[in-house]
């Protein structure tokens, strides 16, 4: 997936979804904005998939939130049903990445740039996803593929949503 164009990064959570794309030769990543949920609502997978166009996106990487053990959770679980109907919504492939500690090296990141982080949940949730995306570019960059590619399942075409 690396070094195939534009890659799209996803750090999704309760409330915000952190959102990055890399360049065309997948050396950099830049933090492109959130994407709100609103709870009782469904997962907003058609503005993600319009951003992952508008931006063109050659693919997409979904950070896994793993607990600090490497262990599965219930967000876990979230994060895979999401990525399955997303799958199954379109053709890029989407990869689903180690998220650990993705939101602590963002945080420490602006916070090294002199800024603060008070206020600014959504440009850490941005960063976060950046951050995620710098180590699958970096990764790629050395001919290692991070994660795992989630299969798009014959018959699960999703909810609707």
């Amino acid at each position: 997936m690396a070094g195939t164009g534009r890659l799209f990064a996803v750090d999704w959570g309760d409330k915000r979804i952190g959102l990055a794309i890399s360049d065309e030769l997948g050396m950099l990543a830049s933090p492109v904005g959130i994407l709100t949920r609103r709870a009782g609502k469904r997962p907003p997978l058609a503005e993600l998939m319009r951003q992952a166009e508008e931006l063109g996106a050659t693919g997409y990487i979904f950070g896994l939130p793993l607990d600090p053990a490497g262990a599965e959770t219930d967000r876990t679980r979230e994060v895979r049903e999401i990525a399955a109907k997303l799958a199954g919504r379109q053709a890029l492939p989407i990869r689903l990445v180690d998220e650990r500690f993705t939101t602590s090296s963002a945080l420490r990141s602006i916070r090294e740039q002199g800024g603060s982080t008070r206020g600014r949940k959504g440009d850490v949730d941005a960063m976060a996803a950046c951050v995620l995306l710098e180590s699958v570019l970096r990764a790629g960059a050395q001919g290692v593929e991070l994660g795992e590619l989630v299969e798009n399942v014959a018959g699960d075409a999703g909810d609707g949503a």
